[in-house]
C-alpha cells in the first residue's frame, strides 16, 4: 500500500514535467445534478490524460542501460500515448503495444512521438506481447501494477485535496485501478471523511468482479471504452480499492457516451467515455448519500475525436 509520503515524493519528482491541472467548480454540472460539483480537469494534462503522471515518474527511475534498451507499455490508448510522448521528451526509447480497437488518433500520436507501435487483435494478446518484450530486455512501464505509477497518479488526488472546497464524495473512473488507488490513498490521507467511488463500464468491470470474488480475476472484455478495458486488475490495485473505496459502480457503454454529451453541454468540457461514465454514476451516488452531497469528479481524459464520438452517438441512438 502506498502512503501520502509516496505521493508527495512522486509530486516532487514529476514537477516541471507535467501540468498541475485546474480544479474548478462547475455551475452547469451543479444545476444538472442538483448538488455542488467540482471537477478536476485532468483532460488538460500533457497527452490529454492523467497517464502522463505515472509514465513520467516511472521513466525518471530508469538507469542509463534501461533508458537505452527502452520502455514498453500496453495500452488501450491513453497510457501508450503518455509513454510515447513523455519518453520522447525525456530521450528514452519507447515501444507501445495497443489493440487494433484503440482510437486511431492515439495510435497516430504514439507513432508521431517516435515510439515503435505494435498492434494486436485484443487486449489479452496485447498484454501477452508486452510480457514477451519485457522478457527480451525492455523495461515494463505498467499502466497500473506498479507502486511508482500509482503514487504518481495519486498526485491527482493530492492536488484535488489541496485545491477543492469542501467535498463529501469523489468519483474516479477505473480501468486497472492505478488512478483510483493513488487518488484514494491521497484523498483519504488529506480528507479522511471523503468517500471515494469507482466507476466502470459493463464489459470492462475488472475491479467490481475482483471485489465480488475476493481478489483479481480475468474478465471478458466487450466495452467500447477501450481506455478502461484491463483484462484484470492487479493484487496491488485490488488491495487499495478494497481498503479505501466505498464502492465500484458499473454503468453501460450507452450511459458513458451520453455522459460525454452531458459534459460537453453542461460543463463545456470535451471528454472521452472513460470520463463520461462519471455522470450516470454520480446520479447513483446521490441516490445513496442524499442531496446534501458535494461531489468531486476526476475528469480523467479527453482523447476522443469528434468523429469517434459522433460514431458512438449514432451507434447508441443518442441525440
Amino acid at each position: 500500500m502506498i502512503g501520502i509520503s509516496d505521493v508527495q515524493a512522486a509530486a516532487r519528482s514529476i514537477a516541471g514535467h507535467v501540468v498541475r491541472t485546474p480544479t474548478v467548480p462547475s455551475p452547469g454540472l451543479s444545476v444538472l445534478l442538483g448538488v455542488p460539483v467540482t471537477a478536476k480537469l485532468e483532460l488538460l494534462q500533457r497527452t490529454g490524460s492523467f497517464k502522463a503522471r505515472g509514465a513520467t515518474a516511472k521513466l525518471l527511475t530508469l538507469s542509463e542501460a534501461e533508458r537505452a534498451a527502452g520502455g514498453v507499455a500496453v495500452s488501450g490508448g491513453n497510457h501508450g500515448v503518455a509513454l510515447a510522448v513523455m519518453a520522447g521528451a525525456l530521450d528514452v526509447k519507447a515501444t507501445v503495444v495497443m489493440p487494433r480497437t484503440a482510437p486511431a488518433r492515439s495510435i497516430e500520436i504514439a507513432r508521431e512521438a517516435g515510439a515503435a507501435v505494435r498492434l494486436t487483435d485484443g487486449m489479452d494478446s496485447a498484454f501477452a506481447l508486452v510480457n514477451q518484450l519485457r522478457d527480451e530486455g525492455l523495461t515494463l512501464v505498467h499502466p497500473f501494477d506498479d507502486p511508482v505509477v500509482i503514487a504518481a497518479q495519486g498526485t491527482v488526488g493530492l492536488e484535488f485535496a489541496d485545491d477543492a472546497d469542501e467535498l463529501t464524495d469523489v468519483l474516479v473512473s477505473v480501468g486497472g485501478g492505478g488512478l483510483i488507488s493513488g487518488v484514494a490513498a491521497a484523498l483519504r490521507a488529506r480528507r479522511p471523511d471523503v468517500r471515494v467511488w469507482g466507476v466502470e463500464t459493463a464489459g470492462a468491470q475488472a475491479m467490481s468482479e475482483a471485489l465480488a470474488a475476493g481478489g483479481p480475476v480475468p474478465v471478458e472484455l466487450s466495452s467500447v471504452v477501450t481506455t478502461l478495458s484491463a483484462p484484470s486488475v492487479s493484487q496491488l490495485t485490488y488491495d487499495h480499492v478494497s481498503a479505501l473505496v466505498e464502492e465500484v459502480l458499473v454503468v453501460s457503454d450507452r450511459e458513458a457516451v451520453e455522459g460525454c454529451l452531458d459534459l460537453a453541454e453542461h460543463a463545456k468540457v470535451w471528454a472521452e467515455p472513460a470520463a463520461g461514465c462519471l455522470l450516470p454514476a454520480a446520479r447513483r451516488v446521490l441516490e445513496r448519500v442524499g442531496g446534501s452531497a458535494r461531489l468531486g469528479l476526476v475528469v480523467c481524459g479527453g482523447n476522443m475525436t469528434p468523429r469517434d464520438l459522433m460514431g458512438l452517438t449514432e451507434r447508441f441512438a443518442l441525440r
